[in-house]
């Protein structure tokens, strides 16, 4: 893919670009000055330098979903980027390694969403939908089913949407990046946050090991499943492990406890205890923040858990175990995947 460098432009023909409305393809890369094909687009500066890059994405359909639960998705304020390439180990090298760079240098990351296939014909043209200028949060390995049913090593990006300003103009977007990057940094995004925990320091069970590629091949599943079914997993999983009067609260995405349960006669030294539980069918990795934010929303008494089909970041697992604070038990993709095995919870 080439990386296009920058051309002479007068600001009175820089783009300016508003966040939700919709583009052309054309619009898009020209008015950026980037490359008309790839997922991730860059435009150099003089001396070779990334002035911008340009992450182009789909939003996914229900068959893309069944067929690769990996898929690019936005997920709230976060749009999760897995590297190129659906067979065989990927690395982090090429146009991947640029992405990184925006920890060193604060080059702006437009992000643009196609909102359905060029066959639709009620949308036109205009199909890119801008999400804002993008956040490089964090960046890491893990086990996936490639297209050939094989575990491989992938890369995942998880960037942060900045959509606060509803517009950017082209000629401004590094001055425009700086700013936000200056401030987010400062405020929320610490390094133990960009860092993703060992899967065996967030288990907290004793469960039976199973082979790598069965334990992803039952992430891969829960992955499909929308919140709200993934949500009903975890209540059957509750009810196989020794947990009675476990109910499913009403379906939110406020962030709060998804799932209540109380200790059964086989946990008989907290026997009665009522356990909350957030189940969190996610793709990206959960932080320090919604961990902190589950903690604030318990009843007293009871105890906080928090199940992910994706990981946790260090700053999370420092949080759940704070001297002096309720602690969050917390349950990654694997350790449930491990759950859902040796239960024999059938995943609809």
């Amino acid at each position: 893919m080439p990386e296009h460098a920058l051309t002479n432009k007068r600001v009175s023909d820089s783009p300016t670009f508003e966040i939700g409305k919709r583009y052309t393809h054309e619009e898009v890369y020209r008015g950026l000055n980037v490359g008309n094909a790839g997922g991730v687009r860059p435009c150099l500066g003089k001396d070779g330098e990334i002035r911008r890059l340009v992450l182009m994405t789909s939003a996914p359909s229900a068959r893309i979903l069944s067929e690769n639960p990996y898929h690019d998705r936005v997920e709230g304020d976060v749009l999760v980027y897995t590297a190129a390439g659906r067979r065989g180990d990927q690395g982090l090298s090429g146009i991947n390694r640029r992405l990184v760079e925006q920890f060193a240098t604060p080059f702006p990351v437009y992000g643009f969403l196609n909102i359905g296939n060029r066959r639709d014909k009620s949308l036109g043209t205009r199909r890119w939908e801008f999400l804002g200028l993008l956040e490089l949060l964090r960046h890491f390995q893990e086990k996936q089913v490639d297209t050939g049913g094989q575990t491989r090593d992938a890369f995942v990006f998880e960037f942060y949407i900045h959509n606060k300003s509803r517009k950017v103009e082209s000629a401004n977007d590094l001055k425009i990046s700086t700013e936000l990057l200056t401030i987010s940094t400062a405020s929320k995004n610490k390094q133990d946050d960009r860092e993703i925990a060992a899967s065996p320091l967030v288990q907290p069970l004793k469960i039976a090991a199973i082979p790598p590629t069965e334990s992803e091949q039952i992430r891969r599943q829960l992955l499909q499943l929308p919140p709200q079914k993934f949500e009903h997993v975890v209540k059957n999983a509750l009810e196989r492990t020794g947990f009675e009067r476990v109910s499913v609260t009403r379906f939110s995405q406020d962030g709060g406890v998804d799932v209540n349960a109380h200790a059964g006669e086989n946990i008989w030294p907290l026997k009665g205890l009522l356990v909350q539980v957030q189940a969190k069918r996610w793709l990206h990795s959960v932080g320090r923040r919604e961990v902190a934010e589950l903690r604030g929303s318990l009843k007293t008494f009871a105890r906080g858990v928090v199940v992910t089909t994706s990981h946790y970041t260090k700053a999370a697992v420092v949080e759940a175990n704070e001297i002096g604070k309720n602690p969050i038990v917390l349950v990654d993709g694997y350790g449930f995947a491990g759950i859902i095995h040796s239960s024999g919870v059938k995943i609809d």
